[in-house]
């Protein structure tokens, strides 16, 4: 006897919103992030040093938490183009007026947070994913 589909409920689908970019708060002030966060920051978490190449190809070793140790609310910043914000956080209180003066470039600023987590020893890589299957796929 064949089946017919008639008898099945139609399959129904949940509605999600549609997935927007992050777009960065363009009307960030400084004071956004609260003595309290950056204080709880450098209270719970160590630095590693890493080194900052800014305009003018000046470089200073700035203080900065390693990435492995970040709040997934301190990299939602960085992702949504608040790198000002998220540097506040994540650099020493120290040395967060002189990563502004040093004003770096995307690529630069990348160079340092790889050597942190290098220095941390942490791997900022790509996952290499699963190893393969050590049995044959095939039957013989």
């Amino acid at each position: 006897m064949a089946s017919t589909n008639a008898s099945r409920k139609p399959r129904t689908t949940v509605a999600r919103p549609a997935a927007r970019p992050a777009e960065p708060d363009e009307d960030f002030d400084e004071a956004d992030i609260s003595e309290a966060e950056a204080q709880e920051a450098e209270a719970v978490n160590k630095y590693v040093t890493a080194r900052l190449t800014g305009v003018d190809d000046t470089e200073e070793d700035l203080r900065i938490i390693p990435p492995g140790a970040w709040r997934q609310s301190w990299q939602r910043l960085l992702n949504s183009g608040q790198v000002d914000a998220f540097a506040k956080i994540v650099l020493h209180s120290e040395d967060y007026e002189v990563y502004l003066d040093l004003d770096p470039t995307n690529e630069q600023f990348g160079d340092m947070v790889s050597e942190a987590a290098e220095r941390a020893g942490e791997s900022l890589g790509k996952s290499s994913g699963p190893a393969p299957s050590s049995r044959r796929t095939r039957r013989r």
